[in-house]
């Protein structure tokens, strides 16, 4: 089991391309926790503003009726993907992993791979 800092330093250093990576509240929209990110990408702006691309999503669900899930949700950008993963276990619900990757030198699948598995290990 990790705890939050640990697996942030496991997303940083285990995700090539990885840029910054956050554990955010959905509820509020609070980064419990950061890692990387610098003067362009600020992970606290960015926590606040994916909260409400998760709440847009869920609701798009409740009002096409859609009985799933959301596992994770993929923004790019011209030279950034911008992953979101919502976290389903040991008390994670409301919480997500926002990772930041640097698209040239990411490998996406591998990503989501990671960041899977780094949840799975995440205690919240």
């Amino acid at each position: 089991m990790a705890n939050t800092e640990t697996a942030l330093k496991d997303a940083m250093n285990s995700i090539d391309g990885a840029l910054g990576v956050a554990l955010v509240d959905y509820g509020s929209g609070m980064a419990l926790g950061t890692l990387g990110g610098s003067a362009t990408l600020d992970l606290n702006v960015a926590a606040a503003g994916n909260m409400d691309v998760v709440r847009a999503k869920l609701r798009a669900m409740e009002l096409l009726n859609l009985q799933d899930s959301i596992e994770d949700i993929l923004i790019t950008l011209g030279t950034q993907y911008h992953l979101i993963r919502l976290l389903t276990g040991r008390g994670g619900n409301g919480l997500f992993l926002y990772l930041a990757l640097d698209s040239k030198r990411a490998n996406l699948a591998m990503a989501r791979h990671q960041l899977r598995r780094i949840e799975a290990e995440l205690e919240v």
